[in-house]
């Protein structure tokens, strides 16, 4: 069964959007299995991890960073299209950030990968990049990105679903409250968040539960 777009246009129209929690995996299909192999374990530091055995096709799955890489053996390697060979920045890529450029760029020279260099200025800060590809020519990306700090547009503040405004609202409320800082801020800030809402479920013990309204307790439900 193949499903239509009209209930994402529904959500997207509702401000609502998919449901999603985090990325998983993307998937390369690669010409040698056994080089993008290498080239993702030995260059990036992935692992190999256990892959269902019900499928009846060459691959791999590996994993690091909290997201995997499902490599695809290419069943005619021929007809791929040809190998890119210019690294082009604006070329379709995945990121990792990093904590030392100069650590990578010295080991992606001393493994042979040619990579290129760009900097990116915004407002005093830089953002350091390199570009390289794998043995596909998929291009990788390693930076510095978490520089910056993510700042929602104006326009994504507004367009943001009522659920987001409640439990916004909702915390005010905590807070007025004078509940214990575990309660409000049970985990750590996401940048993400400042000024914006990713629908965040708080866990208020059952014994500051009768303080609040019925209203306030659903809000915090959100």
């Amino acid at each position: 069964m193949v499903s239509t777009t009209a209930g994402v246009n529904k959500a997207a129209a509702q401000g609502g959007g998919l449901r999603l929690a985090s990325l998983n995996h993307i998937s390369v299909v690669c010409r040698s299995l056994e080089s993008s192999l290498a080239f993702y374990c030995d260059v990036l530091g992935f692992f190999p991890i256990r892959r269902p055995g019900s499928f009846d096709f060459d691959g791999a799955w590996l994993y690091n960073f909290g997201i995997g890489i499902h490599l695809l053996q290419a069943e005619d390697p021929e007809s791929l299209l040809p190998k890119k060979t210019e690294i082009d920045p604006k070329d379709n890529h995945i990121s990792f950030t990093c904590e030392s450029m100069e650590v990578v760029q010295r080991r992606l020279k001393e493994m042979g990968v040619r990579y290129v260099q760009r900097r990116v200025e915004e407002g005093g800060i830089h953002v350091d990049q390199l570009f390289f590809h794998d043995p596909d020519g998929f291009m990788i990306e390693v930076c510095t990105c978490d520089n910056l700090p993510v700042i929602p547009l104006d326009g994504a503040v507004a367009r943001a679903p009522p659920a987001c405004k409640r439990a916004s609202a909702a915390k005010q409320q905590q807070q007025q409250l004078n509940l214990p800082a575990a309660v409000l801020d049970p985990a750590p800030p996401v940048k993400a968040n400042a000024g914006g809402c990713i629908g965040e479920v708080v866990d208020v013990p059952a014994a500051t539960m009768p303080m609040m309204t019925s209203v306030e307790q659903a809000c915090m439900q959100v």
